[in-house]
């Protein structure tokens, strides 16, 4: 038996009673023999539960492997090993304890161009690494795009000649046997080859992730192109594929793994966790998405009664891969066609919330945020990526008594390189950086500290970070984005309420 991919780590869930921290641990190996996980932790704990195969492939089969760490007082180190490979370690915050976690996008790269642009594809990770190593992260989230899909149209000869056709239509091309098998086999070997760079695997085995998907973890744009063509089996067949491997490879999901942690009916993705008086929220923006719609009514009621159902909450981090505030898309859309470099982010602007389809979703999005906000007494921040910039911005409401903020932010992209620096410049000071959306609610964007500007066009990921005496009396959190080139990080204090 030999490791093909892995070990890969995801938070599965965190147990107020007994305070345990469950991560599972995914592993690629050659041959079916299910792999031995051997672990030790300063808590003197070494039981494992019974691997779970999620999928085989090629003769390579997909294991799962779950571990329950005791929480207690002091932080808790876990040295693991597969079979006789080497060990690695992750950390596990105290029970006192915010976690101290990442964020980051954009994992890869949209085209041969983007890629030859960047010097070391893996900088950013290198810093990831250094940091962790002098103070672990305890959480890694990932907000889409961890894989880039988008060679499938330049691989697999049936896909070139259908592109190439133009028939989209449902009842002109199907979606052969054969056909199936090359995409399904595209996708796993993508995830088997993108996570194996040395770089990219350390972390992924140091640190337990959240993940959720974006369009190129299935192709550039999804969701955002005609209804006839979404609906053709040929494009149904590469949704199926590519979200079976997502759910494989992010989510640590086969067809017979528990779903405890999803608040959507299917064919949502949608999950939570709830982490002492934090909880993140990852919205699946891209299985129900359409030219009218980004999720269906059914999936917003549900992700909201998990919400209102949270009691005690200070902080709830909300995961949307798409910025829900951002540059002004409508005027950007009209002048699309005079912008030099607009092809680097031309899809990306096309499926944004801001776009005028998406405007209405995401003005109820903003008010059920505000009521929620509002009622519980609890901040709410927004994490996003997708733009290939760092950026910041706020929601401010004076309807009601008190006025309200909900603060978000965006860190794009630890591997694709930003758009051209002159795209950038005309994006940030000759449109629209926000105003109002509905009667008292407005959007801003907001320039760095210390800065005028609003858009970083770098590549950056982001460190969320409480304060290390964090009591009652000390509600703060420091988003610190750290960005290529730049000597520190640009810091945003955040405040729960």
């Amino acid at each position: 038996m030999e490791i093909v991919l892995g070990p890969i780590l995801r938070l599965r869930a965190v147990e107020p009673e007994p305070a345990r921290w469950r991560v599972s641990v995914l592993v690629v190996v050659t041959g079916a023999e299910a792999p031995t996980l051997t672990w030790t932790s300063s808590a003197r704990e070494t039981s494992a539960a019974a691997p779970v195969r999620l999928a085989e492939h090629s003769g390579r089969t997909v294991w799962s492997i779950e571990l329950a760490v005791t929480r207690g007082a002091a932080p808790v180190e876990v040295t693991y090993r597969i079979g006789g490979a080497g060990s690695w370690r992750f950390t596990v915050p105290a029970t006192h304890e915010r976690p101290r976690m990442t964020y980051n996008t954009c994992n890869g790269f949209s085209s041969l161009k983007a890629a030859k642009s960047v010097r070391d594809p893996f900088a950013l990770w290198v810093e990831v690494a250094a940091v962790h190593a002098q103070t672990p992260y305890h959480l890694m989230m990932m907000g889409g795009d961890q894989v880039y899909a988008d060679p499938l149209w330049e691989t697999i000869d049936e896909l070139i000649d259908w592109s190439h056709s133009g028939s989209f239509i449902a009842d002109v091309v199907g979606m052969s046997g054969a056909l199936a098998e090359k995409v399904d086999r595209f996708y796993f070997e993508l995830y088997c080859k993108r996570w194996a760079q040395p770089q990219v695997a350390a972390m992924l085995a140091s640190i337990p992730t959240v993940m959720m998907w974006d369009d190129h973890d299935i192709f550039d744009g999804w969701g955002s192109y005609p209804d006839s063509r979404h609906r053709s089996p040929v494009y149904q067949g590469i949704f199926k594929a590519a979200q079976r491997w997502f759910c494989v490879f992010q989510l640590h999901r086969g067809p017979a793994t528990p779903t405890d942690e999803f608040i959507a009916p299917t064919p949502s993705l949608s999950y939570a966790h709830r982490i002492d008086d934090l909880a993140i929220v990852a919205l699946d923006l891209r299985s129900e998405r359409s030219s009218s719609q980004i999720m269906s009514a059914a999936s917003w009621d549900a992700a909201f009664r998990w919400i209102d159902g949270q009691e005690g909450l200070r902080h709830l981090l909300l995961m949307t891969s798409i910025p829900v505030v951002y540059t002004d898309l409508g005027a950007i859309e009209d002048a699309l066609g005079f912008l030099p470099g607009r092809q680097e982010l031309e899809d990306d602007l096309r499926d944004h919330w801001s776009s005028r389809p998406h405007q209405g979703e995401r003005l109820r999005l903003v008010h059920r945020l505000l009521d929620f906000a509002r009622a519980r007494g609890t901040r709410v921040t927004i994490l996003s990526g997708d733009v290939h910039v760092g950026a910041m911005g706020v929601i401010e409401s004076t309807r009601g008594d008190v006025p309200q903020t909900i603060s978000q932010l965006i860190s794009s992209a630890i591997v694709h390189p930003s758009a051209q620096a002159i795209f950038i410049y005309a994006l940030d000071r000759l449109f629209d950086a926000g105003g109002p959306i509905d009667r008292g609610i407005e959007v801003r964007m907001l320039p760095f500290p210390g800065t005028r500007r609003r858009l970083l066009a770098a590549r950056n990921w982001l460190s969320l970070e409480p304060d290390l005496a964090w009591d009652t009396s000390r509600k703060r959190m420091w988003a610190n984005w750290h960005v290529e080139g730049e000597a520190e990080p640009f810091t945003k204090v955040i405040h729960s309420q």
